[in-house]
C-alpha cells in the first residue's frame, strides 16, 4: 500500500501546505491561538517534544518552558513581543514530555485573517542542542586554555598579529617584561629587542623565518620596561587559518639569565681548572729540568774554580772568567725556573707590604725611564701578610720592567696597595677571605686575550729576540702561588695593563710588629737625585753611593716632591735645573725648602751660570754645580752644604 501524500492536481493549495508542514520532521511547526493555546501539531513537534497531537492540542504552549522561565513570565512576554514587534526570536532551554531538556532556537510570528484581525501565532522551534553543547565545549576549552596561559608565570606567552603587534598578554609576560597588558597590547613586539637587534632587523627576520619555515628559535638579550636586560630563550610559531592563510604568531619567551650565568661560571671554572692543571704540569717538568741543569752547572762551576789556580796565561784566565759569568747566568736562569715550579724554598715573614715597597722604591724608580711618570698609591691601613720580602721585591721589579717595556713612548706607571675581601673563586684558585692587593698598572700597548692566557707560561714572550727570557711573569706566578696567593691580569689593547697580586691578609696584633723594610745600610744618609736623562741620573747615583749615600731617584719634579713627602729622612736634594715637565730644578728646590727648611739642596746644569740667572734670579738662593762634575767636587759641596 502506498502511504505517500496525495499531491494530485485536485488538492487545494491550503491542503498542500498542510501536508508540507505536517511532513517536516526537523522543525517543530505549530499554530497557537491568540491566548497561546496549541491549535496544530506536526511530525517535527512530536519528535522534538515527545507529545502526540491528541496529547497536546488544546494545551497552553508554556508547558514546554522550564519552571524558571514560567516563573519569570517569559511565555507571555514572548507572545507580547511577537504581537508588538512582528516577531519574537530567541534561544533557550525547553522541556520534553519525559522531563529532559533541550536547547532550542525559537521564532514566533503573529498571524492575521483576511480582515486584519489577529488570528494567533505561528511557532517554529528547532533543536540546536548539539550546536549549543559544541559551543559550550569550545568556550570551556578556550577558558581552560586562557586560565592555563594566564596561570603560567615562568613563561611569557602571547600572540602576535601577522605584522608583529601584540594581541594578547599573560601574567608571565607581565612578570618577565614588566608591562601590564594595557600598556603593550597593539604595540609592535620589536620594543622588547635591544637597540642593536632592532638596528640589525632581527625582529623582522624572526617573523619572516617563522612564516616561511613554521618556527623561529633563538637565545639573546631582551629589554624590560625599566630598561634592564635579561637573557631570553625565544620560540615563535606561525599560526594558520583553516584556509591556510597566516593568522599570526604564538610567541613563547623564557628568562634564562640565571642559567646563562651558571653556564658561564661553569665554563670559567673549567677553564681555570684546565689552566691550573696545565701550569702544574709545566711546573713539574720545569722543576725537574732545572734541578738537572743545576747539577751540571755545579760540576762546571767547581771546575772553573780550580782551573785558574793552574793557569798563568792571562788570555786563558779571561776565557775562564767569561765561562764563569756564563755559569752565573745559567744559575740565575735555574733559580727562575725553580721559582716558577714552586720548588724554591721561601723564607716567609710577617711584613707590611707598604714598608717593603717603600724600602724598595728607589730601585723600582731606577727601573723606569724619564718618559714614564711614576705614581705610588699605597693605602695607609694595609694589613700584614706572610711573605718572603726579597722574593716579593724581585716579583714587583719584574712587573715594573714589563710595564716599562710596554710603554716605549712613555706613559704612566702606578703601584697601588689596598685591603680587599674576595668571594670564593673571584680570583682564580683563591678561597673567600681577606687579602692584600698590590697592583702594577701601565698605560702601555696592552695584551690580547690570547696573550693574557699564556702570559705566565715559561719562555713565552712577545718581546723581540734577545730582549726577554719569558721567565719574568712565570717567576712572579710561581712565587705568588707558592705564597698562598693569586694573580690577576686585566688588559685592553691600546689602553694598558693592570697586574694584581693577592696575598692572604693576617690579623694585626698590637704586640706584634711587622718586619721593617729592608735597606742596604740603615745608618747611611739619604739623597734624592732628580734628572730627566737616565744615563746622567745613573752616573750621579753611582757617585753618591761611592761616598756612602743611600740614593732615591726621580726623573721629574713632581715625582721628587712625592718622594720627599713620604721619606722624611732624606737629607740631600740634588737636582738638574732644566727639566721638560714644567717644573724646573729651581722650582723644585723652592718647594722642597718650604717643605723641609733643613734640607741640603744642590743644583746642577750644563748651562753657564749667568744664562741661568737671566732665566730665574732665584737661582742665587741655592748652590749650583756645573756639569760635568768630579767626585771630589761633589764631596766638597756636600760637606760645605
Amino acid at each position: 500500500m502506498d502511504n505517500r501524500p496525495d499531491l494530485s492536481p485536485t488538492l487545494t493549495d491550503e491542503r498542500r501546505f498542510q501536508l508540507l508542514v505536517s511532513g517536516i520532521s526537523d522543525y517543530a511547526i505549530y499554530m497557537l491561538t491568540p491566548e497561546g493555546i496549541i491549535a496544530s501539531w506536526n511530525a517535527g513537534a512530536e519528535r522534538f517534544k515527545g507529545y502526540k497531537a491528541d496529547e497536546i492540542i488544546g494545551h497552553h504552549f508554556s508547558r514546554f518552558y522550564t519552571e524558571e522561565d514560567r516563573a519569570s513570565g517569559l511565555p507571555a512576554r514572548a507572545l507580547k513581543i511577537a504581537l508588538e514587534e512582528g516577531k519574537f526570536e530567541a534561544e533557550g532551554w525547553r522541556v520534553r514530555k519525559d522531563g529532559t531538556r533541550f536547547w532550542t532556537s525559537i521564532v514566533i510570528d503573529p498571524l492575521y485573517d483576511e480582515t486584519g484581525r489577529h488570528a494567533g501565532f505561528a511557532k517554529i522551534t528547532r533543536d540546536v542542542t548539539e550546536r549549543k553543547l559544541a559551543q559550550e565545549a569550545l568556550r570551556d576549552s578556550e577558558e581552560r586554555f586562557r586560565m592555563l596561559v594566564q596561570g603560567v608565570t615562568d613563561y611569557a606567552l602571547y600572540m602576535l598579529t601577522p605584522t608583529g603587534e601584540v594581541s594578547n598578554w599573560n601574567l608571565g609576560a607581565e612578570r618577565i617584561k614588566g608591562y601590564a597588558a594595557e600598556e603593550v597590547l597593539g604595540q609592535h613586539f620589536s620594543r622588547f629587542h635591544t637597540p642593536e637587534d632592532q638596528a640589525a632587523g632581527l625582529p623582522a627576520v624572526a617573523l619572516k623565518t617563522a612564516a616561511e619555515v613554521g618556527r623561529f628559535e633563538r637565545e639573546g638579550w631582551r629589554v624590560r620596561k625599566d630598561g634592564s636586560r635579561f637573557w631570553a630563550h625565544v620560540v615563535i610559531d606561525a599560526i594558520y587559518n583553516d584556509d591556510g592563510s597566516l593568522a599570526g604568531f604564538a610567541k613563547i619567551t623564557r628568562d634564562i639569565t640565571e642559567k646563562k650565568k651558571a653556564e658561564e661560571a661553569l665554563a670559567q671554572a673549567n677553564a681555570a681548572l684546565f689552566q691550573s692543571q696545565k701550569m702544574e704540569a709545566i711546573g713539574q717538568l720545569t722543576g725537574g729540568v732545572a734541578h738537572d741543569f743545576n747539577n751540571l752547572l755545579s760540576v762546571i762551576g767547581s771546575g772553573l774554580e780550580v782551573l785558574p789556580l793552574n793557569m798563568q796565561d792571562p788570555g786563558s784566565l779571561k776565557i775562564v772568567e767569561s765561562m764563569r759569568r756564563a755559569v752565573d747566568r745559567g744559575a740565575t736562569l735555574t733559580q727562575q725556573l725553580l721559582s716558577f715550579a714552586r720548588q724554591q724554598p721561601l723564607k716567609a715573614e710577617k711584613h707590611n707590604l707598604n714598608n717593603v715597597i717603600t724600602g724598595f722604591e728607589a730601585v723600582l724608580r731606577r727601573a723606569g725611564n724619564s718618559a714614564i711618570a711614576f705614581e705610588f698609591g699605597l693605602a695607609p691601613d694595609v694589613r700584614p701578610v706572610l711573605v718572603d720580602a726579597p722574593r716579593f721585591e724581585t716579583a714587583l721589579l719584574n712587573l715594573i720592567v714589563n710595564a716599562r717595556d710596554a710603554m716605549p713612548k712613555g706613559g704612566r706607571l702606578s703601584v697601588t696597595s689596598s685591603n680587599v675581601r674576595l668571594a670564593a673563586q673571584q680570583v682564580n684558585g683563591l678561597d673567600a677571605g681577606e687579602y692584600v692587593r698590590v697592583a702594577v698598572s701601565d698605560t702601555g700597548t696592552g695584551m690580547t686575550p690570547d696573550v693574557v692566557a699564556r702570559a705566565f707560561e715559561p719562555f713565552f714572550t712577545t718581546k723581540e729576540v734577545g730582549k726577554g727570557t719569558g721567565l719574568g711573569l712565570s717567576q712572579v706566578y710561581g712565587f705568588i702561588t707558592q705564597s698562598g696567593g693569586g694573580i690577576e691580569v686585566q688588559s685592553v689593547i691600546g689602553a694598558g695593563t693592570t697586574i694584581s697580586l693577592y696575598l692572604p691578609a693576617m690579623e694585626e696584633t698590637p704586640d706584634e710588629a711587622c718586619s721593617e723594610p729592608r735597606v742596604e745600610d740603615t745608618d747611611a744618609d739619604k739623597a734624592l737625585l732628580v734628572d730627566d736623562e737616565p744615563d746622567v741620573l745613573d752616573m750621579a747615583a753611582a757617585l753618591f753611593r761611592t761616598i756612602g749615600y743611600e740614593v732615591f731617584t726621580a726623573n721629574n719634579g713632581h715625582d721628587a716632591l712625592d718622594i720627599l713627602t713620604r721619606h722624611k729622612d732624606i737629607s740631600v736634594l740634588f737636582s738638574d735645573i732644566m727639566m721638560p715637565d714644567g717644573m724646573t730644578g729651581v722650582d723644585l728646590a723652592q718647594q722642597a725648602r718650604k717643605m723641609r727648611p733643613d734640607l741640603k739642596i744642590l743644583l746642577a746644569s750644563g748651562y753657564p751660570l749667568p744664562a741661568l740667572k737671566a732665566r730665574n734670579a732665584a737661582i742665587d738662593e741655592f748652590t749650583v754645580m756645573n756639569k760635568p762634575f768630579k767626585l771630589a767636587e761633589l764631596a766638597k759641596k756636600l760637606r760645605l752644604g
